[in-house]
């Protein structure tokens, strides 16, 4: 006779069966719990019965260079049409956050139909301790990047079926700052590809970032550490990734967004009041009641929207909006 705990020429007994199902969801547990670890730079999140995205694509050898692809189920690779394009930067002061929050800005625009490319780039992050992380990067990185990426979507259009003469460039906070470097940068700056030479762009939304960056490392704490003084030839670099040095007549259509007491909405008046100077087409729109963004009061995002999409409409970037 056997021992019930050893197994015989037929199988495992049934004394064994429990321990075997106690291991198996161990196992499982294990793996699931491995499998669903957040990575390195967190992902875009959206309706999937909606939207497909195509999480962290490499657009340089930084690790932290990373885009995420998100286009409507009719849109992308496999549409029959081409839509509209737009590249959007995150906020968070050039030194935190990441592309996962910019979800008020990107689901508006897939809303709208739009092929979004939200971009990750270096920042200037600390650790506990104060001191720079081994993957901070000062500035002028994050300028960098940001024209990188929009290479990238200008020369990835074709395969997204996007529009190239219906490309948009937005962004919130720190990102909005990015977004105006990416539309008025000029191949003077040496900070890398711009446009109209390496991509076109129809537009600029600046969602509330700021535009004159020296006036803005005076008293902000995040430009500060994202351009410490103590960096060689600092206040060169501060004019090289300013709005404010780019002023000129040949720009994309420009529409700042912000609100009527962020804190800079001087500067981006500033900045509408020289282009227009200039002979350029620029606009600022201000958002009644509203912070540095548009959560509160309740009325400041339909405000916001709502001028954001006429103003793409009338650049004939989109369908004019039913009223």
């Amino acid at each position: 006779m056997q021992h019930p705990t050893e197994s015989s020429d037929r199988g495992i007994t049934l004394m064994r069966i429990p321990t075997l199902i106690l291991l198996l969801v161990t196992t499982t547990a294990y793996a699931q719990t491995t499998q669903t670890t957040q990575p390195a730079v967190p992902i875009s999140r959206a309706d999937n019965s909606k939207y497909t995205i195509e999480g962290n694509i490499s657009y340089g050898s930084n690790p932290t260079q990373m885009i995420d692809m998100i286009y409507p189920k009719n849109a992308g690779p496999n549409a029959a049409t081409l839509s509209p394009g737009v590249v959007m930067f995150h906020g968070g002061g050039w030194i935190e956050t990441n592309k996962a929050t910019m979800s008020s800005f990107y689901n508006r625009f897939l809303a709208h139909g739009f092929v979004v490319c939200n971009v990750e780039y270096r920042m200037a992050a600390k650790g506990t301790d104060g001191k720079y992380l081994a993957t901070s990067a000062l500035a002028p990185a994050a300028v960098e990047d940001a024209l990188t990426a929009a290479k990238w979507f200008a020369d990835h259009a074709k395969h997204y079926h996007v529009d190239p003469t219906r490309i948009v460039v937005t962004g919130a906070s720190a990102g909005g700052h990015l977004a105006l470097m990416v539309g008025l940068a000029t191949p003077e700056s040496k900070l890398g590809p711009t446009a109209p030479k390496d991509f076109q762009l129809a537009a600029i939304v600046n969602g509330y970032g700021p535009a004159d960056f020296v006036q803005t490392l005076s008293s902000d704490s995040a430009a500060k550490q994202w351009l410490p003084q103590s960096i060689p030839n600092w206040m060169d670099i501060a004019k090289q990734v300013s709005p404010m040095t780019y002023v000129r007549k040949d720009i994309p259509p420009l529409l700042t967004v912000i609100g009527s007491d962020d804190h800079s909405l001087a500067g981006n008046q500033r900045l509408v009041d020289q282009l227009k100077a200039a002979g350029a087409d620029a606009r600022i729109h201000v958002v009644a009641g509203a912070g540095h963004g548009f959560n509160t009061p309740a009325t400041a995002w339909p405000d916001a929207e709502k001028t954001i999409f006429d103003y793409l409409a009338e650049k004939k970037i989109i369908l004019a909006q039913a009223q």
